[in-house]
């Protein structure tokens, strides 16, 4: 007679899976600091480089900004607006009805007027002995003539007081801005670079403050994780 041998219940000793890890959602307001923070730095540096692109742009393209300071071409620009100049090659250039800028003799002030006459006159230079203005001569004798222009101001009631040489012209106007002075003036000081530099830079390391903070309570929150997974497999393994 035989009987049938009870067979040993097998015990399932694999490990189990660890939990899938969840990613920790952020709270609403880490959210949105992020969020202002990214538009404070991105705001500030398309400000920033506005600023250095428009006077390049105008450089690449042959031409200047400059401001106006005073009203002497009023009504057409003002005091505050800013004129483009067009440098100029030749002298061939110039008409009468066009505006320009020059500096006139004995001034390093520059002058931005409407021509009013076109000449060509005697040449002068400083007499360094009396300091009168004299002819300059060729190497027969003759008087040297050069281009002149005679400008005046469209709100000024007479002629500039002297002729200008052409050489002292430093361009035609060809364009000018309304308000832009101001705007170029405060993007070009100290106080305006600090305006448009500080808060970018300033938001960019607190969201690099943000980045640990979340990066140290991110391998935290793994640590207790593990910790858990371990203590769960030893208690399987120990029933």
């Amino acid at each position: 007679m035989t009987s049938d041998l009870l067979e040993p219940a097998l015990v399932d000793r694999r490990a189990p899976r660890p939990p899938r890890r969840r990613r920790s959602r952020r709270p609403a307001w880490r959210v949105v600091t992020s969020t202002l923070l990214w538009v404070v730095v991105v705001a500030g540096a398309l400000v920033y480089l506005t600023s250095l692109a428009v006077p390049l742009w105008y450089q690449v393209n042959g031409q200047r900004l400059l401001l106006v300071t005073s009203g002497s071409m009023a009504p057409k620009f003002t005091a505050g607006d800013v004129v483009v100049l067009k440098e100029i090659t030749d002298e061939s250039q110039l008409q009468v009805g066009q505006v320009v800028t020059f500096r006139p003799v004995g001034s390093q002030t520059l002058v931005t007027h409407r021509i009013v006459e076109l000449h060509r006159l005697p040449a002068l230079e400083q007499d360094t002995t009396s300091g009168r203005m004299v002819p300059v001569l060729d190497d027969q004798g003759n008087q040297i003539l050069q281009a002149y222009l005679v400008t005046k101001g469209d709100a000024n009631e007479h002629r500039d007081p002297n002729a200008t040489p052409v050489s002292r012209v430093r361009g035609i106007v060809v364009g000018w801005h309304s308000g832009w002075g101001a705007v170029l003036q405060w993007s070009e000081s100290p106080r305006g670079r600090a305006t448009m530099l500080i808060p970018p830079l300033a938001a960019l390391g607190l969201l690099e403050l943000l980045a640990v903070t979340d990066s140290r309570r991110a391998a935290g929150s793994a640590r207790r994780t593990d910790t858990d997974a371990e203590r769960r497999l030893d208690a399987l393994l120990l029933d």
